[in-house]
């Protein structure tokens, strides 16, 4: 499944966090990296053995964190994951409800981290732009041309 940049992020939310934490929000967009691939692996990991219970904290801290970038829809899917999973271990089911649900978490949560990589390492900024030395379909190139 492929996602939109306009789909995964609110760019107005995602600036304004950014603008709030200054020079903390490298820091803290690492800890979301990092915290991140640990709850979807967790979340898989409680998939695979059928356990709702253990659904329910990973999904809460990637919904609240990915809320914090203005990462809606990963934050929408998560909760959605987590309040399916609290009202399973109400009623003791195990979670083979949420299949689509945890199949479309991975490729979300990556092509969310993709977007905020884009808006935030200048290199990748500048590698997208294209141009520059060496590049292919360059203007203005003069070196090594007669």
């Amino acid at each position: 499944m492929s996602f939109q940049e306009q789909e995964l992020i609110d760019w107005d939310e995602f600036n304004a966090v950014r603008e709030q934490l200054g020079a903390n929000f490298a820091k803290i967009i690492l800890y979301f990296r990092e915290d991140g691939i640990k709850s979807v692996e967790a979340i898989e990991q409680a998939m695979q053995a059928k356990i709702s219970v253990a659904l329910v904290v990973p999904a809460h801290t990637l919904k609240g964190e990915s809320l914090q970038f203005g990462a809606t829809p990963l934050s929408a899917l998560a909760e959605k994951i987590e309040m399916t999973a609290r009202h399973l271990v109400e009623i003791q089911q195990t979670p083979e409800q949420l299949i689509p649900e945890a199949a479309q978490l991975r490729p979300m949560f990556e092509a969310t981290l993709d977007a905020l990589e884009r808006a935030t390492n200048p290199l990748v900024q500048r590698r997208s732009e294209g141009g520059g030395f060496g590049a292919k379909g360059a203007t203005n190139q003069k070196f090594g041309r007669l």
